[in-house]
């Protein structure tokens, strides 16, 4: 990085290395800056040695699959984000229609996005089917439609290949929840970047869906989530980055990274009032579990 970029735009440096090797369940590698092979080896220097390369659109989603396909320490997931859906219904030009679908859009392009998700979610190295679900902070009501409709196609394909279903859920917590139970969630469900509280947390564990905390349970603001970290059972906790968004304080706003997740295990464990080792212990095998490898 160029010497006279500012820190705040800076890479934060490497933490303490974990003493027991823990994965980071959802990350978005084609997002973050160096190669693949950087992003890797430094996440394994601090015990990050397994990360879960998660598809937000159709061209993402190829890149993943892919990419787990060359690398052992990456598993994929594939799928259409909530917001991609209606932007695909829609006919947005930011959206897929710049990926080759039919122009105006409309059912038939996200049928031919979703048939696409469906062959990729086949392959033996994608282990996932997400992130998908609901976005009520940036799509608007005009989009909620399309996003359910989405969400329910995930959900089937999800339990037709028998892969774990990655869920996004932004200000939508009832209606994730109701879809789920309307369909029937399969075996092994992800809620990626938990945002619920405690008594979500509950519910979540009775129905058996794993929760996955990124760094935002580092931020002062967020109560809510170290609630959550503390009544959820140990045998469903996944840590995550998000990355390259979410970084945990105290970088908050700068670069993130497969390799700030020791931070984040530690305020884990802090929240639970147990050994950073103990709870790498679980969460390696939660994720291993969580996503079939």
């Amino acid at each position: 990085m160029p010497s006279n970029t500012s820190d705040k735009h800076a890479a934060p440096p490497l933490p303490e290395p974990l003493r027991v090797p823990v994965a980071d369940s959802h990350t978005h590698l084609d997002m973050q800056s160096g190669t693949v092979e950087e992003g890797l080896a430094k996440a394994a220097s601090v015990g990050v040695t397994t990360v879960v390369q998660v598809g937000c659109d159709v061209r993402g989603s190829q890149w993943a699959a892919e990419t787990a396909a060359r690398y052992e320490a990456v598993h994929a997931t594939v799928a259409l984000h909530p917001n991609e859906a209606p932007r695909i219904v829609h006919g947005d030009p930011d959206g897929w229609s710049r990926q080759g679908a039919r122009e105006p859009g409309g059912a038939r392009a996200l049928d031919e996005a979703l048939a696409e998700i469906d062959r990729l979610a086949a392959l033996p190295h994608v282990k996932g089917v997400g992130e998908t679900g609901l976005d009520y902070f940036r799509t608007g009501p005009e989009g909620k439609e399309a996003q359910e409709a989405s969400f329910r196609a995930h959900i089937e394909i999800a339990k037709r290949h028998g892969k774990a279903l990655v869920i996004h859920d932004r200000e939508a917590h009832a209606d994730v929840l109701r879809v789920l139970k309307e369909e029937g969630a399969p075996e092994r469900t992800v809620f990626h970047c938990y945002s619920g509280d405690a008594e979500m947390a509950q519910m979540c564990a009775r129905a058996g869906y794993y929760m996955s905390f990124a760094g935002n349970v580092t931020f002062k603001n967020a109560q809510n989530l170290r609630d959550a970290v503390a009544v959820a059972p140990l045998e469903l906790l996944l840590v995550e980055t998000d990355a390259p968004f979410l970084t945990p304080a105290p970088y908050r706003g700068r670069p993130n990274a497969p390799y700030l997740i020791p931070i984040t295990v530690r305020a884990m464990a802090a929240v639970r009032g147990i050994d950073e080792d103990a709870l790498a212990a679980a969460l390696g095998p939660n994720t291993a579990h969580a996503f079939g490898y």
